[in-house]
């Protein structure tokens, strides 16, 4: 990084100065603690290319820069941050580039030929999970590395394991096509203003090709139907999906190997991958 990075002012002293304070409707709470925005970017960088989602007034953007990111591509909705990064911007020597957009109508993915990248980010809470799901299943996957700060609910979720209390369709769906774990909590104090939750930092590494799931859509419509309904057993809260289907629900279990009164939260990943699997096999047939 830069020495003019360093000597950019307090992220504080940035938000008097541009008159920018959180917006509830947009989830927006700032981490102003340059010591753990670099505790968050040392897990992404250095790379090659790293990009950020909402970074705000950007702490974690200069912490990016000054773990060594070779490139920052920072995506911000809101217009109101735009001057405040440019200030970055013209401090970082080229290395930074910020665009004004909505990160779920945009695809990191066509914003640089460089492969893979990487994503860093302090996630909005009203989109994170959305926001996730898009880049688990993209196709062809673009990034190696995730390193998101979430809820710290949802972060247990992604990261969960069967018979968990968050396990679920969201942790199949990680699980798939990378491992994961909760690097650290943050708590809400540390965050301007404070949120009513506290946070986790979750880092999530792509799985080698040959072992990940190829057919992600259609095991998020299997996962959403069985834990539509947790508490049931499959035999009940598949069977929707089943008629939609026009198959035979007791036939598609057992081509799976899995028990009928089973509980979605005590089926494995590779249980629903045998699911999704049998059933393409028995529409194909």
């Amino acid at each position: 990084m830069s020495n003019a990075v360093e000597n950019l002012p307090a992220l504080r002293d940035v938000l008097q100065k541009h008159n920018l304070f959180a917006k509830k409707s947009l989830g927006q709470h700032f981490l102003l603690d340059l010591n753990l925005t670099d505790k968050i970017a040392r897990l992404a960088a250095p790379h090659a290319v790293v990009v950020e989602v909402g970074p705000g007034p950007g702490g974690l953007t200069r912490s990016l820069l000054a773990a060594g990111a070779k490139h920052v591509i920072a995506i911000e909705k809101d217009e109101r941050f735009i001057p405040a990064l440019q200030d970055i911007v013209d401090a970082a020597n080229g290395q930074l580039c910020v665009i004004n957009a909505d990160a779920l109508r945009t695809d990191p993915g066509e914003l640089t030929p460089i492969r893979p990248l990487r994503i860093c980010a302090n996630l909005p809470y009203n989109v994170g999970t959305k926001l996730l799901i898009n880049w688990l299943t993209t196709a062809p996957i673009f990034w190696d590395r995730l390193v998101l700060m979430l809820q710290k609910e949802v972060a247990e979720r992604v990261v969960a394991k069967p018979g968990d209390k968050a396990y679920g369709r969201l942790a199949v769906l990680a699980g798939s096509v990378a491992s994961g774990h909760i690097s650290f909590d943050i708590p809400a104090s540390a965050f301007t203003p404070p949120p009513k939750v506290d946070s986790a930092v979750i880092v999530l590494d792509i799985l080698a090709k040959n072992k990940r799931f190829a057919d992600l859509k259609l095991l998020g419509q299997i996962t959403a139907s069985a834990f539509g309904q947790r508490r049931k057993m499959l035999r009940k809260s598949l069977k929707p999906f089943a008629k939609t289907h026009n198959i035979d629900l007791d036939t598609w279990l057992a081509k799976a190997d899995i028990e009928p009164t089973a509980r979605p939260e005590t089926i494995d990943i590779a249980g629903f991958h045998r699911l999704a699997r049998s059933l393409k096999a028995i529409d194909s047939a």
